[in-house]
C-alpha cells in the first residue's frame, strides 16, 4: 500500500473483523475514523442491477465533480473496464476478500493523476455480504487536483490482500518505481493486470 489512508483503514477493517471474515456496517463508528471519512466510500450489491454506492466522502465526490451517491461503482471507470470493476467489487464481497487496486485518473483535458483503492468486504446489520468499505486515495496532489474533475479512472494493478499482509509503512507514499503495489512489470495500464496475492492467507 502506498497510501496511508489505504494503511489506516486497512487496519480500522481487519481489527474490527477479529477472526471473523468480515465485520458488519453497524460496528462501524465514524468517530474512530473520522479524519478518514472524506476518502472513505461504501458499495453495496443490489438485488438486480449494478453494485452502486451508498455512501462517498466529500473528497471522492469532489473528485469525481459530482454525487456519487446511489451511482453505479462501474460508472467511474473507463467504458471497456466497467464490467471488470463491477465484477471485482462483488468477488470482494463473495469471497470475503479485500483487494488493493491501483488506477490513473484522466480529466478531460487528458491529465492524469495516480490513485489508489481499497476494497474491503463488508456485511449488512443482518450478516449478508453484500457491502464493500472502501478508500479512494490520490497518490500525488497536481495543483488541478479538486478544481477539474476526473472523468474516468483506468487501472494499473490488482492485488488480493490478507489479513497477514505487511502494514510497515516503508513503503507509504514513496515513488512509483520503488513502491510494491502488485502492478506486474510489462503490462499496459487501462485494463485489469495479473493479480498478486500477498503473503497471507485467508483463515476460516
Amino acid at each position: 500500500m502506498r497510501s496511508r489512508t489505504s494503511v489506516d483503514l486497512f487496519r480500522y477493517w481487519n481489527t474490527l473483523r477479529g477472526d471473523r471474515n468480515l465485520p458488519r456496517r453497524d460496528e462501524i463508528s465514524p468517530g474512530d475514523i473520522r479524519l478518514l471519512l472524506p476518502d472513505v466510500f461504501i458499495l453495496q450489491r443490489q438485488v438486480s442491477g449494478p453494485i452502486r454506492f451508498r455512501l462517498a466522502g466529500t473528497r471522492i465526490c469532489t473528485l469525481f465533480g459530482s454525487e456519487l451517491r446511489d451511482q453505479p461503482f462501474s460508472a467511474l471507470w473507463e467504458e471497456k473496464e466497467m464490467t471488470d470493476l463491477d465484477r471485482v467489487a462483488g468477488r470482494v464481497m463473495a469471497q470475503c476478500t479485500p483487494m488493493l487496486v491501483s488506477a490513473f485518473g484522466r480529466t478531460a483535458a487528458g491529465d492524469e493523476i495516480e490513485l489508489e483503492l481499497l476494497l474491503a468486504p463488508l456485511a449488512s446489520a443482518d450478516g449478508r455480504n453484500d457491502r464493500v468499505l472502501g478508500t479512494l486515495s490520490p497518490l500525488t496532489c497536481p495543483r488541478w487536483l479538486h478544481l477539474t474533475p476526473i472523468t474516468a479512472l483506468a487501472t494499473s494493478g490488482l492485488s488480493v490482500l490478507h489479513r497477514d499482509h505487511d502494514m510497515s509503512r516503508k513503503d507509504v507514499n514513496t515513488p512509483p518505481a520503488a513502491a510494491n503495489i502488485g502492478i506486474e512489470a510489462g503490462h499496459a495500464r487501462g485494463r485489469v493486470l495479473n493479480l498478486r496475492v500477498l503473503d497471507g492467507g485467508r483463515r476460516d
